[in-house]
């Protein structure tokens, strides 16, 4: 009789430590679905994602129903031990259930179920919320009770329970998931949601065409000189102005004069009758907000003016949205041009080009929150214009000095020192030399 009453005991155990694996489980898997998968999952139709959405609205009532479970069923299984143990050895029997059951609750109800609901969250969480949703409902008084005393304590911690944090996430959130994506977004696609995401850090300053750079027509050119560079032209708008690139008194689309410049019939007065008002907009303007502009005003070129009206430079539509997609392959100035590999590792690299265009081509870690051209960047830390052969280092980076010209730094040879550790002592010694020079 004592044999078959231990035997149905034990049986009995074996089902309490089954249910402690299961709230375990449940615990696990249902904090940790992923709650955007979930929403998306929900709208999709799935029942059990709505059944678990349901359920996570309310996570101290979950809890509650989960840990008040637990609790019920360790304690009844650790009772069942004891009785177990002592039948079968005295005295002794307590202590040894005590250690026993512990070992076996630890195994078998909470680090091997919590595991593997963490590792399938879904897998364990949408067969079990159809339970847990019937518990809740059970077990809603002292889950009410044990929640009502929680909540005041919280209080007198200054925690508000109601006050959850949110699922919205940060800029930089957002950055952190595109690229932990993995195989579930193509690099391409990767590149161009980062590209997004980096378009409020950015302002029109920082992807504009230097006023140095840019491509004008000038009316107090004779009309000859005028034809001569529309026909060689490889941009579809050109600012017009007079004299100066401070005076642009409009923008010219090459389609609106393609037809009298075929026939010769262009004029200056045809020129400027062609010409739409010039858009003017501040360096200071946010990429994001500018492609907003744009397509409000309807434009796809601006002359960007500094905070004394200055004409600083220019930026286009197809700038802004190279930032998202990469350099379209039809541009002609392609920063790979400016770019030339050596065979020792190192690069020829045309003062001149941007510092973002540099890191992007190179994957380098160039400082980028400073001047914009990289001969700007070796002027500002060298606080001089550098003559030939002078060397410096800027971070991780190696720079030779190879052509000056116009009180500007035209040509640069430029190094990681984790590349070649040979180059690199070669480096030292140049920078050395120079630095003693």
């Amino acid at each position: 009789m004592n044999d078959t009453h231990t035997g149905t005991l034990l049986i009995l155990l074996g089902l309490l430590i089954i249910l402690s694996a299961f709230f375990s489980s449940s615990e696990t898997s249902m904090m940790s679905l992923n709650r955007y998968r979930l929403k998306h999952l929900s709208k999709e139709g799935n029942k059990a994602a709505r059944r678990a959405s349901r359920l996570l609205e309310r996570p101290d009532r979950l809890l509650g129903t989960i840990l008040v479970g637990n609790n019920i069923v360790n304690i009844l299984a650790a009772s069942i031990a004891t009785v177990v143990a002592v039948q079968i050895w005295g005295e002794a029997g307590i202590a040894i259930a005590t250690f026993g059951l512990t070992i076996v609750i630890l195994i078998f109800g909470e680090i091997t179920p919590k595991t593997l609901a963490a590792l399938r969250p879904e897998l364990i969480a949408f067969p079990v919320s159809i339970i847990l949703a019937v518990l809740q409902k059970v077990l809603y008084p002292i889950v009410w009770v044990c929640n009502a005393i929680s909540n005041q304590l919280l209080r007198l911690l200054g925690v508000n329970p109601n006050a959850a944090d949110g699922d919205q996430l940060s800029t930089e959130e957002l950055r952190t998931v595109v690229r932990e994506a993995g195989l579930g977004i193509t690099r391409s696609r990767q590149n161009m949601l980062l590209g997004i995401l980096d378009l409020e850090k950015m302002t029109v300053n920082d992807i504009m065409v230097p006023r140095n750079e840019a491509v004008g027509i000038d009316m107090e050119d004779d009309i000859d000189t005028i034809i001569n560079q529309l026909r060689n032209c490889h941009h579809t708008r050109l600012p017009v102005y007079q004299g100066d690139i401070n005076h642009v008194t409009g923008i010219v689309h090459m389609r609106s004069i393609a037809r009298l410049l075929s026939r010769g019939e262009l004029t200056k007065d045809a020129l400027v009758g062609a010409c739409k008002d010039p858009y003017f907009i501040p360096e200071s303007t946010p990429l994001h907000t500018q492609l907003f502009n744009f397509q409000k005003q309807k434009r796809r070129i601006a002359i960007v003016v500094d905070e004394y009206g200055d004409v600083i430079g220019l930026v286009t539509l197809e700038d802004i949205l190279e930032e998202i997609v990469g350099e379209f392959t039809t541009d002609m100035l392609l920063p790979s041009q400016d770019i030339h590999p050596q065979s020792d590792g190192s690069y020829v690299i045309d003062a001149a080009s941007s510092i973002r265009d540099i890191n992007r081509h190179l994957q380098w870690k160039l400082p980028a929150d400073g001047p914009k051209t990289l001969n700007g960047l070796i002027t500002e830390q060298l606080e001089s214009i550098p003559e030939t052969s002078v060397c410096l280092s800027i971070g991780p980076y190696r720079m030779e000095i190879l052509q000056t010209k116009d009180n500007m730094v035209k040509s640069v040879r430029v190094w990681q020192r984790t590349l070649d550790p040979q180059v690199n002592t070669a480096a030292t010694g140049n920078q050395d030399s120079s630095a003693s020079h």
